[in-house]
């Protein structure tokens, strides 16, 4: 590969799974935010920022997702979470070790992260399933941004780390829903769909991703993706 290629990676149903382990400390936080807690499993959060997921959870409930509501409610996600995701047998999904072993120290490929979890969050999944140490920062939620902000802030982010904007051929956004997939054109990256989540290939495909798998495929045929000239 002849220039730094900036992969920015989603974390949930693309780098991992809790196995909805994160649901348990949702439900602590909206219990605390609410006095009760919706059905999550009835709600429809894939892809969505922990804001967005915090103000749905809250109007569910019945509240006002006022900012110092959400606020707390987050606040009281992250507390419970380390101790939640253990609830369940999540993992890193397949491949995605694989992948990070090959790319770990080469420095024609920076690995950021594109998340909606907000920064506690993003670390209490990353550690607890082994992945941190992949990676050395990225852009995460804050408080009422959407997908294209955080995108437009990982962008930003790249540029600093490489000294130039970087390059849209050398840009790449990999994720596991509609909403990644837009945010990833929205900046002028190519989007590698991965049907590892919550949405099917004929779903994502319906989003023309530059590139839809199944699941990421093994680190060398990753690389020659990578090095792919042909959009």
């Amino acid at each position: 590969m002849s220039a730094p290629r900036v992969l920015f990676w989603d974390i949930d149903g693309t780098l991992l799974t809790t196995k909805r382990a994160g649901v348990f400390a949702l439900e602590e936080a909206a219990r605390e935010a609410c006095g009760t807690s919706p059905d999550f499993g009835a709600l429809q959060t894939a892809g969505l920022t922990d804001h967005e997921v915090a103000t749905v959870a809250i109007e569910a409930c019945g509240g006002d997702p006022s900012a110092e509501t959400v606020a707390a409610f987050l606040a009281t996600y992250e507390r419970y979470l380390p101790d939640r995701l253990g609830w369940r047998d999540g993992s890193a999904l397949p491949g995605v070790a694989a992948i990070l072993d090959d790319l770990e120290g080469d420095t024609d490929v920076v690995s950021l992260l594109l998340t909606g979890n907000t920064p506690a969050g993003a670390q209490a999944k990353l550690e607890h399933f082994g992945l941190a140490r992949y990676f050395s920062g990225g852009a995460f939620c804050h408080a009422g941004e959407d997908r294209i902000a955080i995108a437009t802030r990982a962008r930003a982010l790249a540029a600093e780390r490489l000294g130039h904007e970087p390059h849209p051929e050398d840009t790449y956004v990999i994720g596991d829903t509609p909403h990644d997939i837009r945010c990833g054109k929205h900046i002028g990256a190519r989007t590698i769909a991965v049907a590892t989540g919550g949405y099917s290939a004929e779903e994502l495909g319906e989003h023309d991703p530059w590139k839809l798998l199944e699941e990421l495929p093994p680190p060398t045929e990753f690389r020659r993706l990578l090095s792919a000239t042909a959009a």
